[in-house]
């Protein structure tokens, strides 16, 4: 699991982050589930854009250069929707609808992925 934090706005943006870093995880997604609980997401990388085809939810996508800041922000993107795509843009970060602007999170915010142990509330092993 991932541990997504905002250094900018000093929050939390996920807890429970997957990492999709494979062709096939980057494939299927989200794909077949129901929703993201509060704190679930998934980190796709590389991504230079994502679509919702066959998806049963709206989703938050955050879009990340490659030092992890943010370039684009799209806010509870309805299922058969594309984002645009961005020759920048090296990440995503799939979150619930919602957290985007729960978090006031802005362009330009600065993003730290990091891997962590559930069982612990201490953060090791940078992923970026």
């Amino acid at each position: 699991m991932l541990r997504v934090i905002d250094t900018t706005r000093g929050c939390i943006v996920g807890d429970r982050v997957e990492l999709a870093d494979t062709s096939l995880k980057r494939l299927f997604g989200l794909l077949g589930r129901s929703g993201l609980d509060a704190g679930g997401g998934l980190w796709i990388r590389p991504s230079s854009g994502v679509h919702t085809f066959f998806m049963a939810f709206k989703i938050d996508v955050v879009g990340l250069d490659d030092d992890l800041r943010v370039i684009k922000l799209w806010r509870c993107l309805a299922p058969w929707r594309v984002t645009s795509v961005s020759l920048k843009m090296r990440s995503v970060v799939e979150l619930p609808c919602g957290v985007i602007s729960r978090l006031q999170m802005q362009l330009g915010d600065q993003l730290d992925i990091t891997a962590f142990c559930e069982s612990s509330s201490t953060a090791s092993n940078e992923i970026s």
